[in-house]
């Protein structure tokens, strides 16, 4: 392989941000690597996506005790992917929240899933061993649900498909801040392997309709600004928009997978390729976009041997 495969050669540890958004809501970053919310209460503590590995989220546990000493009582999964929900027996929860589609997902795929995640990233499973298994939700809804942590506020919603079909988004109307997973990321490669390109602009419109006025997007510094989330929402749409666009302009004219990523990855990369992880999601995401583009509405499942396949025959 020309390429190492996926972020096998990402190594290099990041340094982690605890940014302080409001008296109840802050964002954990890391520099491009996965992010997690976490949200205060009268009463408890809301941790929204949950590192990789229990271990892991051992650092945000440390960080959450040096702001409140109140019990972690609920998380929620943005999404089913394994490098989002893996760690959540790490703050041993009440409750763990999930759109109903997400939970579908973890049935379907979230075993395959969580093999091929592993081999893409291991700096981001450390102590892989501590994960008991896959996670599962306690509570799954449809469409949104609302929790009062004390008089606070905290809605559950999906408001369409983008990045997965089970995407949900954390928000605090009375702060108009959101946690958006992986439905926006700023600064950051969306990763759509498991994508809805057709759907996903307009889920990022009802994001924008909503008026957020701090959001913490899936990977990325947080976006503390008015006009800082405009820049996330323009960019991730802006992103998502023109590589379908490429793949489905290719496909249209009879060409096959592997010319119209060496295609797209050439029109992208002037533009994009600074952004973290380019590189480790372009096959995945041009993979998805040609489905999507013939014949295949809705994603296929990746496993580990589906992964190296695909890799060899874009980048080998």
């Amino acid at each position: 392989m020309s390429k190492a495969f996926a972020s096998q050669a990402d190594l290099e540890e990041k340094k982690v941000s605890f940014d302080k958004l409001s008296d109840n809501a802050y964002a954990y970053t890391a520099e491009g690597d996965p992010n997690t919310g976490i949200v205060i209460g009268d009463d408890a503590v809301m941790v929204i996506d949950t590192q990789a590995t229990p271990v892991m989220a051992q650092d945000v546990i440390r960080r959450i005790r040096e702001v409140t000493d109140k019990p972690i009582r609920h998380v929620v999964l943005s999404h089913y992917h394994a490098v989002r929900v893996l760690g959540a027996s790490g703050y041993a929860p009440q409750q763990i929240i999930a759109s109903q589609d997400t939970y579908d997902l973890i049935v379907e795929r979230g075993e395959a899933d969580m093999a091929s995640e592993i081999g893409r990233f291991p700096r981001l499973f450390r102590a892989v061993e501590s994960v008991p298994g896959l996670t599962w939700p306690t509570i799954a809804f449809r469409g949104e649900m609302t929790l009062w942590l004390g008089k606070l506020e905290v809605k559950i919603l999906q408001l369409g498909r983008g990045h997965s079909k089970g995407d949900t988004v954390v928000w605090l109307p009375q702060q108009k801040i959101l946690f958006s997973g992986d439905l926006v990321e700023y600064g950051a490669t969306p990763y759509c392997g498991d994508a809805y390109f057709t759907h996903w602009p307009a889920t990022l419109d009802a994001i924008a309709a909503l008026k957020p006025e701090k959001l913490v997007p899936g990977r990325g510094a947080a976006l503390t600004t008015p006009e800082q989330v405009k820049e996330g929402l323009d960019g991730t749409r802006a992103f998502v928009s023109e590589l379908f666009a490429e793949v489905k302009k290719g496909a249209a004219a009879g060409k096959d997978l592997n010319a119209v990523y060496k295609d797209t990855y050439a029109a992208l990369k002037p533009k994009y390729g600074h952004w973290v992880i380019f590189d480790h999601c372009m096959p995945f995401n041009v993979t998805r976009a040609y489905d999507e583009a013939t014949k295949y509405p809705d994603p296929r499942i990746w496993t580990a041997e589906r992964d190296q396949e695909m890799w060899r025959t874009l980048e080998g």
